[in-house]
């Protein structure tokens, strides 16, 4: 299983990142391999290190933050990130 976690206070600011994140995993038929959470608390999201949201967090590695990625790079990582765990 990969763990994403969108980080941000607002879910507002949020929305837009996890919605295009989950059109990415159906799209790949990945459903099962990721568990998407977002994470509102100020200091969980600076223990990563980011410091604008919306951030993006696969397996616990910092992939964005402070801009919506465009979906090659979504699609990039999460496919990486399946091919590593095999």
């Amino acid at each position: 299983m990969n763990y994403i976690k969108i980080l941000g206070e607002s879910k507002k600011e949020c929305q837009p990142l996890h919605d295009l994140l989950v059109k990415e995993i159906e799209n790949l038929d990945l459903e099962e391999a990721f568990e998407v959470t977002w994470v509102n608390d100020v200091n969980s999201i600076v223990s990563f290190g980011v410091m604008m949201t919306p951030g993006l967090v696969i397996n616990e590695d910092v992939k964005s933050c402070g801009y919506l990625p465009p979906r090659n790079d979504l699609r990039r990582w999460l496919e990486s990130e399946v091919e590593m765990a095999r």
